[in-house]
């Protein structure tokens, strides 16, 4: 066996693994996670249930490797790639970033079948729960606080409770996204929702910026 063929065997399969994990969680999201058989899955693929079983060892295991996969989202990497004072320095500009980032994952078919899966399983599956609880939202809040306390020290908004403030800023993203899902399932426009994001971008810095007064001397 040449090198060649041991680097190519990998490949493959990680491909077909890849398959099967995004025909699950298109079955999942659609007729829930209960309702889908492993047969299901492979009919979908178009082939034998055995070749699923190559790769998982069960429906369980497919779906604790979606689980797993739920905490590389975007979502949960939103500050990943952020220096926290340069981040802090952005003040508006970082908060319209953050609503965008909610907004296009909310038209994004991946992310869709993702959200779907997780509002279905959560009340059934505790390790959805704690990967929604955790890294959706508690983390992300406890490192928006951060940078509003920043923005605090550099007098770019008002005194107040940085805590507070990031969830009161996170929360309506959160309804806004569950609005365009709604929405999309019903097959209803999202017209009237997809410009909430940046108005509440608006609406927010307008309450807590301070204004800069201008001297006379």
């Amino acid at each position: 066996m040449t090198d060649e063929s041991v680097n190519r065997a990998p490949t493959k399969g990680s491909k077909t693994k890849e398959k099967i994990l995004k025909t699950s969680l298109k079955l999942f999201s659609a007729k829930g996670y209960k309702a889908t058989t492993v047969r299901d899955i492979a009919g979908a693929m178009g082939v034998k249930q055995s070749a699923l079983y190559n790769h998982f060892k069960n429906k369980d295991e497919i779906l604790e490797t979606l689980i797993s996969n739920l905490t590389s989202s975007a979502i949960v990497t939103l500050f990943a790639d952020k220096e926290p004072q340069t981040a802090a320095k952005q003040g508006k500009a970082l908060l319209m970033g953050i609503a965008t980032t909610f907004k296009l994952l909310s038209f994004d078919g991946q992310n869709e079948a993702l959200f779907k899966l997780l509002m279905q399983e959560m009340f059934r599956n505790e390790r959805i729960r704690e990967i929604y609880n955790e890294y959706f939202y508690q983390e992300n809040v406890k490192k928006l606080s951060t940078y509003f306390f920043m923005m605090m020290q550099e007098e770019q908004i008002k005194s107040s409770d940085p805590l507070l403030l990031a969830n009161e800023f996170f929360s309506p993203l959160f309804f806004y996204q569950m609005q365009v899902s709604l929405l999309k399932l019903d097959k209803k426009s999202t017209s009237s929702v997809v410009s909430l994001f940046e108005k509440h971008v608006e609406l927010f810095w307008d309450n807590i910026k301070i204004e800069k007064q201008n001297s006379l001397f």
